[in-house]
Parts: C-alpha cells; structure tokens; sequence
C-alpha cells in the first residue's frame, strides 16, 4: 500500500539515526557526571559539561572510529541538534543587546572580516599556498569556517582536494579555540563583554560560540553570538566581491600545489540564497523578535534555554567524534602553517578592535 511506504521511509530513517543519536547521548551523560564529579570533589566545575563532551568524543575518537551505522546520527546531532539548539538560543538574546553594541562595533566586525581575509591570504601566498587555496583558507578562519569555504570554492573555481584541505583543519582547530580561547579571560582581564566580542570575532562556528562563552557567562553568550552573527552575514559580501574579482581565477586551469593533487573543480557559479543565509540564523533572528516582543511567556524562557544547553552539549560530542587529530599532519606542512598563523592574526586583529572602541 502506498501509505504504508509513506510511513516506513520516516521510521527507517530514524532507526538510521538511532545508534549515533544515543552515543552522542551517553557522551553527553558521561561529561554531566564528571561535571557534577568535579563540583563535588572541588567545590565547582573547571570543566563544564560541554568541555568534557568535546574531549570525551575526541578521546573516543582517538581509540575507534566509528562505522558506517554510526555516522548519520552523529552527523545529524553535531548539524541538526546543534542549528535547533542555536535557533532556540534565540530566546535568550533580546534586542536590547543587539542596539547595545552600538555602530562602531557593528563597522568594526565588518573592518575586522576585511582585514583578516587580506592578511590571511597574504600569508598563505607567503608561505606558498596556490591562489584558490589561500582565498579558501583566508574566508574559511575570517567569516565562519567550513560554511565560508563551501561557499567560496564555486565561485573561484576551486577543486575538490582544496576544498578538502582548507576544511581539514576546521574540526581540529575549531576545538582548540573552544577549548583554549576561555584561558585568555583570566590572562588578558577580558570582562564578560570583551571575552564575548573576541569570542564572536574568533570562533569558527556560530554553534561553536556557544560552547566558548556559555561556561564563562550569560552575557558572554550573548555578546558572542550576537558578534558571531553579523560575522556570518558578511559572507554574502564576500562572495559577492569574490565572484566580480576572481572571474580570471575562476576560468583559469589547475594550479600545481606542494599539498595537495588537483582534482575535478565543483560547477562554476554562486552559492544558493540558503547557502549565504543558513536557515537557524533566520530562526535565531525570529526567536530574539519573539523574544524582544514578549511573545514568549518568560515562563517559557528556562525551559527553552535549558533544552539549548542540553542540545548542544550533545552536539559537542559529536563535534569530538568527528575529530581526527591525525589529519593535522595529513594535510602538509604549509597548509597548517597558513591557518595557524591567519587564527593567530585573526585574534590579534579582534583583541585591538576591542581596546580602540573600549569595550567595557
């Protein structure tokens, strides 16, 4: 009968997502236990529950990797979960904070994008890297990582195994800065609102800010993903421009490269609108209106932020299961040297736009 394979599609899929979906969910159990294990033991936890699911997952990773019948539910908990958990976080921001930052911060966000991809792809061309490569490394660490990168490839005709090699490191490092960028607080005497802006303007991900900012403060969120936002939405500028200045580029033939093989190159042309655009940054967008407007009940507001917190810590798990530390050195020398550095001048760039506005 046709409505019984109507049916049975859903219920197979979700069976698929079963397996990757509960071992996210058990890492997630596991990082609350050892958090509650540390409150008790110290009086307060040094590593939050989302720390420790990234650290659990990367760990497990390290010692077995998944197979086939794990992958679509830890796929979906470390992009579905996380982008639900991002529109739900939403709630949590209100317009008033938006209107907080005030037009000097919001020009500075778009200043600081502009100026990391120009420092970041002179230093890939320094260091070596092919023009299409250092393009993809300089938008991938200055607007938002693998998002930036799937977007760009296309419009300045890069190849599938360029594609690769600027993403590799995107998993690796974007854990780093979660777990290191915290420690610069206590260094740098970064209030909640500065360690939110250099969150927003470092961080890989808009999920990633999340894990980044909640364990130092609520303000920190929401400072970060507000900052992280308008990062994000500079991306359809950039590939703007790119598209009307890369059009040699684009048509030329394959550059030879020390790191990588050429491969076949993706369709000329731009990205789709929901590629500029992802869908969880128009539903943040419609929750912080929500919110703002007092459509939701406050009522509603823990449950609502608890579920994100929730969410995300199981996304986190993910994010580490689908760490390699081994790519690192897979994808050469020069690559790793170029985003390296371009994440170094990335946060140097941000840490001065904080001391010339004066964030407080």
């Amino acid at each position: 009968m046709p409505g019984k394979s109507i049916l049975a599609s859903p219920t197979r899929s979700a069976l698929e997502l079963l397996p990757g979906v509960a071992l996210c969910a058990l890492i997630t159990v596991l990082a609350i236990a050892l958090q509650a294990v540390e409150v008790r033991i110290v009086g307060q936890a040094y590593l939050e529950a989302l720390v420790l699911a990234i650290l659990l997952g990367v760990a497990i990773r390290t010692v077995w990797t998944p197979g086939d019948p794990w992958h679509p539910g830890v796929a979906f908990s470390a992009r579905i979960l996380l982008e639900v958990a991002v529109v739900l976080l939403g709630a949590s921001v209100s317009a008033r904070t938006v209107v907080a930052l005030g037009p000097a911060l919001l020009g500075g966000i778009a200043l600081v994008v502009a100026v990391a991809i120009a420092a970041s792809y002179g230093i890939g061309r320094l260091l070596g890297l092919p023009r299409r490569m250092a393009i993809l490394v300089a938008c991938g660490n200055s607007i938002c990582g693998n998002s930036a990168i799937a977007a760009v490839a296309p419009v300045i005709g890069a190849d599938g195994d360029d594609v690769a090699s600027s993403i590799a490191f995107t998993a690796v490092l974007g854990v780093a800065v979660v777990l290191l960028l915290p420690l610069l607080v206590p260094v740098l005497l970064l209030s909640l609102t500065q360690y939110g802006v250099l969150a927003g303007l470092t961080v890989y991900a808009v999920p990633q800010v999340l894990a980044a900012t909640l364990p130092i403060g609520a303000l920190s969120n929401q400072v970060g993903t507000v900052v992280k936002l308008v990062r994000v939405l500079m991306l359809g500028p950039v590939v703007l421009g790119l598209s009307l200045l890369t059009r040699r580029l684009r048509d030329a033939p394959g550059e030879p490269s020390p790191a990588v093989t050429a491969g076949d190159r993706p369709a000329r042309g731009g990205p789709a609108l929901h590629e500029l655009v992802p869908w969880f940054i128009v539903g943040f967008l419609v929750v912080l209106a929500l919110r703002s407007t007092e459509a939701i009940p406050a009522g509603m507001l823990p449950p609502i932020k608890a579920t994100a917190a929730l969410l995300t810590t199981v996304s986190m798990a993910a994010l580490g299961l689908g760490v390699d530390v081994r790519v690192v050195a897979q994808a050469g020398l020069r690559v790793t040297a170029a985003v390296t550095l371009s994440l170094v001048v990335l946060g140097l760039i941000s840490l001065a736009l904080i001391r010339i506005l004066g964030v407080a």
